[in-house]
C-alpha cells in the first residue's frame, strides 16, 4: 500500500510599512525614484551615524498586532542580525529576535465547513536591506539603497497550513487587514509584500515535522501556489526514493516553474544575534495600547453584517463589496448621496469589477469622487439617460473623474424626452417592419425586443428604453391596423413613383 503523506507549511510575511519616511532616518520611504537618491549616511551604513526610532513604526506595529489578535511586548528592544551582502551596507540588519512587539495572535481564514485558525508565532520590527541590479549586458550587479531602511514588519506563522489554497487564504487575509489599517499597500509586484514559504513533507498521520525548506522569490499569488505544488512534488519523491531531505533555502523561478538550491539554511545562532548598542529599548504604555485598539477601524466581517443589516444587501453583495476598503468606502458615501443603495452596489459590482479587471487595477486605485456616481445613479433613475449611455458616463467617471450631468449635456447623452418624437420614431418602425408587426399580432411577443431595438436605433439611443416599450406595446395593442394600412399604402406609393 503506497504511503500517504502530508503538507506542512508555515510562512514568513515581510510587509513594508506605508510610512513617509524610512525607520531609522528622515529619508523618504517611497517607493521609486532615480536609485540612490532616497538615502542618507545612516541607511547607507555610514561610520559614526547612529540610528532615531520612527514613532509612526511602532504605531502600525502595533495597531497590525492587535488587528491579528496578538499580545503585546510592552517592553521590547532591536537586536543586530549580522551578515555579509552587498545589498546590506552595515554589513547587519536591525532587527528584533528576542523581544518582539507582537506575539501569540491568529487570524481566521475561511475553509472548507466555516473557518481555520492561523496561529501567529510573532510580528516583530526591522530596516529592509537594499536592492541588488543584475546588469546582463556589462555583466556586473549594482546597488540601489533607496530601499535600505524601508520599515518591516515580519508576520512569522506556525506552520498550521496544510495546503496552497489555505495559504492564499491566510495572506489575502492578511493583505486586506493591512489595507483596512492603512499602513501598507501590500503590492507583491513592488516588493511592499514578500513572501517565504517554509515547508515540509511527513507521513499522514505522524506528528513530528519533516526537514523544511525555505522558499524564496515569490511575487505573485500564482507563483507562490506553484511553489508549493512544485517542493511538494519535489520532497515526496525524495522520501519515496529513500533519500533525504536537506534544510536549504531555495529559489523558485517562475518561468521555469522549478526551484534551485540557494544556500544551506542559516538558524539564528549563524546570524549572532546580539542587542544593537545605539537604540535604546521601546516602552508601549497601556494608554497607548488602549488608545490604538480604540482607532482600529471597522473590519470586513464587521462592515458586511452591518451592510446587510442597514442596506439591506445580501450577503454576497456585502461580502464583495468589503472585501476591499477603498471600495466599501465609494459604495458606503454612494449609497448615501443617492438614496439607493441596492443600485450603488450594483454599478459598482457590475461596470466598476468588470472595468478594474480590463485595466488591470486593484480597487486601491479608484480616485473618482462619490457624488459623482451618485448624480449618474439618480440621473438613471430619473430616466434621463438610457442603460447603455449611463455605462459610457460611469466609464469617464472612473477614468477622469468628470462630472456627470455636465458631461451628459456636452456629448449628447440625455435621454429624449419629447413624446411626440418618441411616436414619430414608432410610425416609421412599424411601417417598415411589416413582417415583425404580423408576427407580433400572431401572438409571438419576442418580436417586440427587435422592435424596441429599432425604434432606440432611430432615437440614437436618447430614447428610455422602458418608455419605448410601453408606448410600442400600446400602439401595437391599440391600432395595429394604422401601421399596416400606412405601410401598404407607403408600398403604393413606391411603386408609382418607380413605374413613372
Amino acid at each position: 500500500m503506497a504511503r500517504q503523506y502530508e503538507t506542512v507549511i508555515g510562512l514568513e510575511v515581510h510587509i513594508e510599512l506605508s510610512t513617509e519616511t524610512k525607520i531609522f532616518c528622515g529619508c523618504s520611504a517611497k517607493f521609486g525614484g532615480a536609485p540612490n537618491t532616497h538615502t542618507c549616511p545612516v541607511c547607507t551604513g555610514m561610520p559614526g551615524s547612529l540610528p532615531v526610532l520612527n514613532e509612526k513604526v511602532v504605531e502600525y506595529a502595533l495597531r497590525l498586532g492587535l488587528a491579528a489578535n496578538c499580545k503585546i511586548n510592552q517592553y521590547c528592544r532591536f537586536d543586530r542580525k549580522n551578515y555579509f551582502y552587498p545589498d546590506n551596507p552595515q554589513n547587519y540588519q536591525i532587527s528584533q529576535l528576542y523581544l518582539p512587539i507582537c506575539y501569540d495572535g491568529y487570524l481566521d481564514i475561511p475553509a472548507a465547513g466555516g473557518t481555520k485558525r492561523i496561529r501567529i508565532h510573532e510580528m516583530h520590527m526591522e530596516e529592509d536591506a537594499g536592492k541588488l541590479l543584475h546588469d546582463e549586458w556589462e555583466d556586473c550587479s549594482l546597488v540601489d539603497y533607496n530601499r535600505s531602511g524601508v520599515p518591516l514588519v515580519e508576520i512569522v506563522s506556525e506552520p498550521d497550513m496544510r495546503t496552497a489554497e489555505e495559504v492564499i487564504a491566510y495572506l489575502e487575509k492578511l493583505r486586506m487587514v493591512c489595507r483596512y489599517l492603512e499602513i501598507s499597500d501590500c503590492k507583491l509586484q513592488e516588493g511592499s509584500m514578500r513572501v517565504d514559504v517554509n515547508l515540509s513533507v511527513r507521513e499522514a498521520g505522524s506528528s513530528e515535522l519533516g526537514v523544511r525548506t525555505e522558499m524564496k522569490n515569490l511575487n505573485s499569488f500564482k507563483a507562490i501556489a506553484h511553489a508549493i505544488e512544485g517542493e511538494r512534488e519535489r520532497q515526496t519523491e525524495l522520501l519515496e526514493e529513500g533519500r533525504k531531505v536537506v534544510q536549504e533555502t531555495r529559489r523558485w523561478d517562475d518561468n521555469k516553474e522549478t526551484s534551485f538550491a540557494m544556500r544551506s539554511k542559516e538558524d539564528a545562532k549563524d546570524y549572532r544575534y546580539f542587542p544593537d548598542p545605539d537604540l535604546p529599548p521601546v516602552l508601549i504604555s497601556r494608554d497607548m495600547i488602549r488608545e490604538l485598539r480604540g482607532r482600529q477601524p471597522e473590519f470586513k466581517e464587521e462592515r458586511a453584517r452591518r451592510y446587510q443589516e442597514e442596506y439591506k444587501l445580501p450577503a454576497y453583495d456585502a461580502g464583495l463589496l468589503t472585501q476591499s476598503k477603498r471600495l466599501a468606502d465609494i459604495f458606503e458615501d454612494t449609497a448615501k448621496l443617492s438614496g439607493h443603495p441596492k443600485k450603488t452596489a450594483n454599478w459598482l459590482m457590475g461596470e466598476g469589477l468588470r472595468i478594474l479587471k480590463e485595466k488591470g487595477m486593484e480597487p486601491e486605485e479608484l480616485t473618482f469622487t462619490p457624488r459623482h456616481l451618485a448624480d449618474l445613479i439618480q440621473a438613471a433613475e430619473r430616466g434621463e439617460i438610457s442603460q447603455k449611455n449611463a455605462r459610457t458616463v460611469f466609464e469617464q467617471i472612473v477614468e477622469s473623474d468628470i462630472e456627470p450631468l455636465a458631461y451628459m449635456k456636452e456629448q449628447g447623452l440625455m435621454t429624449v424626452s419629447d413624446s411626440d418624437a418618441v411616436h414619430t420614431a414608432i410610425e416609421e418602425v412599424l411601417a417598415e417592419n411589416q413582417k415583425a408587426v404580423e408576427e407580433y399580432r400572431s401572438g409571438k411577443e419576442k418580436v417586440l425586443g427587435f422592435l424596441v431595438g429599432q425604434v432606440m436605433r432611430k432615437m440614437k439611443g436618447k430614447a428610455d428604453p422602458g418608455k419605448v416599450n410601453e408606448l410600442l406595446d400600446e400602439a401595437l395593442r391599440k391600432q395595429p391596423h394604422m401601421f399596416l394600412m400606412k405601410g401598404v399604402q407607403e408600398e403604393s406609393n413606391r411603386r408609382k413613383t418607380d413605374d413613372a
